[in-house]
């Protein structure tokens, strides 16, 4: 066994160290807590990341409106949608992939070491049992491709109905298509509507 020191005072408020036994249950443990810290702060910034694209889009559009010969602005937007949203993709990968490492590695060894048949984390299973977890599931992909892609599709449309077509802003606008389709894509095949 390994042997941690941790500082505590004595009656004197002199700090010494005390050796403490490290376990693989207590190493565990902890393992688990890094892995929940680094969850809770992917999520943080998962969620923070819509609510920039929508902020984007909010900018993007009332510069565009004052006048139709700003259209050409409406071309920021994709760009935009493709690095918010495969941030945002690879946090939510992330995030559900931490569940799966606790729920399919940790949880069982952990309850190894305590030597018992027994359900660890079991929040970790129980929310993906929820009767409407794939229809929420599937409202979230409606969400998450209506911010990062469908959103950006229409400011497309809206420059090649009502922009200046020139050569280099057509391939600009085509690039992006495919940069909004691939990304469209990688969400929708992300799209953890599973409940196993």
């Amino acid at each position: 066994m390994l042997a941690l020191h941790r500082p505590f005072i004595d009656e004197e408020g002199i700090g010494m160290a005390q050796p403490e036994e490290v376990t693989l249950g207590r190493v565990l443990l902890v393992e688990y807590e890094q892995m929940k810290a680094e969850q809770k702060g992917r999520i943080g910034l998962r969620d923070n990341l819509l609510y920039a694209m929508l902020a984007a889009t909010a900018a993007v559009i009332a510069a565009t409106i004052p006048s139709s010969s700003h259209t050409a602005l409406l071309l920021l937007l994709p760009p935009i949608s493709v690095l918010l949203g495969w941030t945002y993709l690879v946090n939510d990968e992330k995030i559900s992939a931490i569940g799966r490492y606790v729920r399919n590695s940790l949880a069982p060894r952990l309850a190894e070491v305590l030597g018992r048949d027994v359900e660890l984390f079991g929040w970790e299973s129980a929310h993906r049992q929820d009767q409407r977890r794939r229809s929420r599931k599937g409202l979230q992909l409606a969400v998450d491709l209506l911010a990062f892609g469908i959103g950006p599709g229409a400011a497309l449309i809206v420059f090649w109905v009502n922009g200046h077509l020139t050569g280099p802003l057509l391939v600009i606008s085509a690039a992006e298509t495919v940069a909004l389709v691939v990304l469209g894509s990688q969400i929708t095949l992300y799209a953890d509507l599973s409940s196993d």
